[in-house]
């Protein structure tokens, strides 16, 4: 069986409320050609953005079952919290519906809002007890009450990953709004190619100086996109910590918490020397199938030179990992990160 850890699905035009095109919050165009957000507007590169052709491109690349993520444009930072309880609710209830029709096919996550402490714990209750849903999809980062961007691993987080070690779910920790927070020309597509890659390492650092692996024990959290540049920096944090005591004090030392069982990594780091280093840093018994599907930065056929896998394949081909590990990354470590 191969599991896909890391999906997306657009609604279709007519699915997705009035309200958020009225607010400027998300729309998709009529004709499917554009998703859209106050002036901001995106090209819907490949038809499997939406369910029907989504559902053919799984059966064609032989992907049994996808876990749908929320989309990264509704973590709602900066939004009131009227427009957040709207949005957050309206995403949940559509990937519930998802995972409702299609059981054999999608498992779906959920979306919260730290800023509003209460309300993201009232939703995880409702989500987990009333939606059924397995997963947490959390940013790496949210705006605080202080108009500050805050990694996800913070003390004022703590009562959600409490929440979520008492129901035993899953958690991914997804990147997203890094032009908002790095003040540099909209250019090159840098902010996807380079600074979200930062913001994921960023978040890590602070879950592991913090201990999050071992103070929430029945968490399993994955980091999306393989925490790339995370695995490259850990030689550089070590020497900090060892280097500058002074500025850690009360906090893990990252030797400590690099290999916990806890903590996943997904296969989207696009090249195999990246691969290998993860495969040495964590084990692969700590990676899964991620695709990041259907965006044109996940691993899509319609990419030159690309297919779903492909990363994971050449891990094979270049003896980093073998046939017997890539099934596990493909499923049983999927079904680990899902559900212990």
């Amino acid at each position: 069986m191969r599991i896909n850890s890391h999906a997306h699905l657009l609604p279709y035009p007519h699915q997705i409320p009035r309200f958020m095109k009225e607010r400027e919050i998300f729309w998709v165009e009529d004709d499917c050609s554009f998703m859209c957000q106050g002036k901001w507007r995106r090209p819907v590169t490949d038809p499997s953005f939406f369910l029907d052709k989504k559902l053919e491109w799984m059966a064609n690349n032989q992907i049994d079952k996808e876990v749908i993520l929320n989309l990264s444009q509704l973590y709602c930072n900066g939004y009131n919290r009227y427009d957040t309880n709207d949005v957050i609710r309206f995403q949940n209830d559509y990937n519930a519906s998802i995972q409702e029709q299609y059981p054999d096919k999608f498992i779906s996550g959920f979306v919260i809002q730290p800023l509003y402490l209460d309300d993201a714990l009232t939703e995880i209750r409702r989500c987990v007890e009333e939606l059924k849903l397995p997963l947490l999809c959390l940013p790496s980062h949210f705006l605080n009450a202080d108009k500050q961007w805050t990694a996800i691993a913070d003390e004022v987080t703590i009562p959600i990953f409490e929440l979520a070690n008492h129901y035993k779910i899953a958690i991914e920790i997804h990147p997203y709004n890094a032009e908002e927070i790095v003040q540099l020309q909209d250019k090159f597509w840098r902010f996807h190619l380079i600074w979200m890659c930062a913001q994921t390492a960023d978040a890590w650092h602070f879950f592991s100086l913090m201990d999050f692996p071992d103070r929430f024990p029945d968490v399993r959290t994955c980091f999306a996109h393989g925490n790339q540049f995370g695995q490259m920096g850990y030689g550089r944090r070590l020497q900090g910590y060892k280097g500058r005591p002074d500025l850690f004090e009360g906090t893990r030392n990252p030797v400590e918490n690099q290999n916990n069982r806890n903590v996943f990594f997904d296969t989207l780091v696009h090249d195999v020397l990246s691969f290998d280093l993860m495969v040495k840093r964590v084990g692969s018994a700590q990676i899964i199938a991620g695709l990041d599907d259907p965006y044109p930065l996940g691993e899509m056929e319609s990419v030159e030179g690309s297919y779903p896998g492909k990363v994971i394949d050449e891990a094979v081909e270049n003896k980093v990992i073998t046939e017997g590990e890539r099934n596990q990354i493909w499923c049983d470590n999927v079904l680990k990160w899902l559900y212990f």
